[in-house]
């Protein structure tokens, strides 16, 4: 016998035979049809649960996330500390030096808080500012735009 795409069949106990439920007595699953007795899951509609019963197991194995994630970005938080640290006096401060620095990831919105002292004068562009580190420039001497 030659192998060909007509003498090929699959292997023994790899195809199951459906079940045809619900076609009488002489079907060998008469009365219920299979479905047991009362209940959602026995009527006609009944629980409609997974569709992809393949997916079922992805979908339980997947964390359950819970709570809310904000999609408005968050600016990155430097102190006055950290300016001085890294800047001479008078120097200009962007998002953009503040990446180069190293000082913040990217160059996004940046915003610097009061904490520390400075002496220097700097000149802020496109930062927000708190309360504290306004005060904390303007009293060295330095200006923000």
């Amino acid at each position: 016998m030659t192998l060909g795409l007509h003498t090929i069949k699959p292997a023994r106990g790899s195809k199951k035979q459906v079940r045809r439920v619900g076609r009488g007595h002489g079907s060998g699953r008469g009365t219920t049809a299979g479905r047991g007795t009362k209940g959602q899951r026995a009527r006609t509609g009944g629980r409609g649960g997974l569709k992809y019963f393949g997916m079922k197991n992805i979908v339980l194995s997947l964390p359950k996330k819970r709570g809310f994630k904000s999609l408005t970005e968050k600016p990155e938080v430097l102190n006055i500390l950290d300016l001085d640290a890294k800047f001479n006096d008078g120097g200009e401060i962007t998002p953009a030096i503040l990446k180069k620095n190293g000082l913040i990831k990217n160059s996004g919105s940046v915003k610097i808080l009061g904490v520390g002292e400075t002496n220097k004068k700097f000149v802020i562009f496109g930062c927000q500012l708190s309360k504290t580190a306004k005060e904390k420039i303007e009293k060295a001497g330095g200006s923000f735009k």
